[in-house]
């Protein structure tokens, strides 16, 4: 069956449904609402039960115009002539199942790890289910969660084929955007739709669950689709954050700042000199009500415990369905098991706009052996192509890169940024890499808040930010590491002590004509 919209594919669960809702009622509601593929799966029944069940849920597919596809059993799918059938890893085999079933018939495959996809390949299905993406209480599951960046190196081995891919696994409105954002490969693979069950299934009202779902999902593709800007040049990179440097002041943005305790002060007090106002808040129980108000969110694991990593899952949570800047920087990352695991754990959840971090943290987040850490610190000479560590990292976690050095880079997956600006004292003051957190926060926050002002943020429900992310990142660096060697230079800058001081007193009065004169940009393009 050519031309299937997988995008809303509703698996059946009637175990879920919720207390007065009869099964075809809910199942035509949905459909009503925007579902594209009914997958009917019945655990529990009888042989003779699942055939009647299928054959009901058929005559209303059928009445929509939807592929209707069973699971598990192709006896029940030829007995009621349905479109095709989803197949697990132990079931009947892809050859078994063509043989059995109609030309042209749809023949799907559960999928959670690259060798699956191979197969699915060779065995010429057409389509893969892959997950679970989240935690679920819908099926058993035989197999670990392979998380949202997990996805695309399976969507990544499709290159190339006709194959179709649909996510499964506990998604839900709530998630979807990070979903469909998260799952993208790094060779810019998307997901062509996501299984939905509980969401649907168990709703009281599943047409205007669907249509919410749908609603998110053709938001994303339309803005998927969109033609990608030309790199800025240096002149207009300068340009821009001139005018970025003008706006914070007046916009004043509040920066929510989950950070290391230990450099928390001076943090606030380097959001405070270039215009914006820090709030330093790490309570679980008041995330939601921050991200409501705040412009934008920075994440620092410094100084990491088992409590405030609750309040960073819910930060950065609201912060998504906000749609606010998320700046995360994972100090130390790979220092320690709890370190990565957390950081995991947190990628997965929710969509980063900024990652920063020096060499051997990016280096840890990226898998990479290149370079090693001891620490917060990076041990040797750095990459020997740090330009492409960090344009493969940005698309592979689908976001800003930041990796700071004597050379700074900074990449959104195309474009990179290298900034050589900065002084060697900078290395000397506890939590210089947090700070430049806290700045490329506050100006992604200002960014976001431009984009907003001047109606050119999305209107739709398929971006998770607004604003130019890339130039918040450049404006945040490039600022600090200007005021930096300004600040050096003050006669009253005897050391690191006197140089902190300095620093901030620089940044209050730094003009754009200063960094102007003084940035020394490269811009690269793939």
């Amino acid at each position: 069956m050519a031309n299937v919209d997988y995008s809303i594919y509703l698996v059946t669960g009637r175990e879920l449904l919720p207390p007065g809702k009869d099964y075809l009622e809910s199942l035509e509601e949905s459909l009503q609402g925007g579902v594209t593929v009914v997958q009917i799966r019945e655990k529990n029944a009888d042989t003779a039960e699942f055939i009647e069940i299928a054959k009901v849920s058929k005559i209303i597919c059928d009445k929509y115009n939807v592929p209707i596809l069973i699971n598990d059993r192709v006896d029940v799918a030829l007995a009621i002539n349905a479109h095709g059938v989803h197949l697990g890893q132990t079931d009947m085999s892809v050859a078994q199942a063509r043989a059995l079933l109609p030309k042209g018939s749809i023949i799907g495959v559960s999928c959670n790890n690259v060798h699956h996809v191979k197969k699915a390949i060779g065995d010429g299905v057409d389509y893969i289910g892959i997950g679970a993406v989240w935690g679920t209480k819908t099926k058993n599951l035989t197999s670990p969660i392979i998380g949202v960046r997990g996805v695309g190196e399976l969507l990544a081995a499709l290159d190339g084929t006709n194959i179709k891919a649909v996510a499964i696994g506990g998604i839900k409105a709530s998630n979807l955007l990070r979903t469909l954002h998260g799952c993208v490969s790094s060779s810019e693979h998307a997901l062509d739709g996501v299984a939905v069950v509980s969401e649907i299934v168990a709703s009281q009202t599943p047409k205007p669950a669907t249509e919410k779902l749908a609603r998110i999902f053709r938001a994303f593709k339309a803005e998927f689709s969109l033609t990608p800007t030309a790199a800025p040049t240096t002149d207009v990179i300068l340009e821009r954050v001139g005018k970025l440097m003008e706006k914070v002041r007046g916009l004043g943005p509040l920066v929510h700042q989950i950070t290391n305790n230990v450099v928390a002060t001076q943090s606030a007090n380097i959001t405070l000199a270039l215009g914006g106002s820090p709030i330093m808040a790490t309570g679980p129980e008041e995330m939601e009500d921050l991200e409501r108000v705040t412009g934008g969110l920075l994440i620092n694991i410094g100084t990491l415990t088992s409590t405030t990593v609750e309040g960073m899952r819910r930060a950065g949570f609201y912060a998504n369905a906000f749609r606010k800047p998320l700046v995360f920087d994972p100090v130390g990352v790979g220092a320690t098991q709890f370190r990565r695991e957390s950081v995991k754990e947190l990628l997965n959840l929710y969509q980063i706009s900024v990652i920063k971090g020096n060499a051997g943290e990016l280096g840890a987040i990226a898998g990479s052996q290149e370079v090693k850490a001891r620490g917060v610190d990076s041990v040797g000479s750095g990459f020997k192509d740090p330009v492409s560590f960090v344009r493969q990292l940005s698309r592979k976690e689908r976001c800003i890169v930041v990796m700071t050095g004597s050379t700074d880079y900074i990449s959104d997956g195309k474009t990179v940024v290298s900034l050589k600006n900065g002084h060697e004292i900078l290395g000397k003051i506890t939590g210089s890499g947090c700070i430049v957190g806290s700045s490329v926060a506050t100006y992604c926050a200002v960014a976001s808040a431009v984009a907003a002002e001047g109606g050119t943020q999305s209107n739709t429900e398929g971006s998770l930010v607004s604003g130019d992310m890339l130039l918040g990142a450049i404006a945040g660096v490039l600022v600090l590491t200007v005021a930096a060697e300004i600040a050096v230079e003050k006669e009253y800058v005897h050391g690191p002590g006197t140089f902190l001081g300095g620093l901030i007193d620089v940044l209050w009065s730094l003009t754009p004509e200063d960094v102007a004169k003084r940035a020394k940009i490269t811009v690269e393009v793939a």
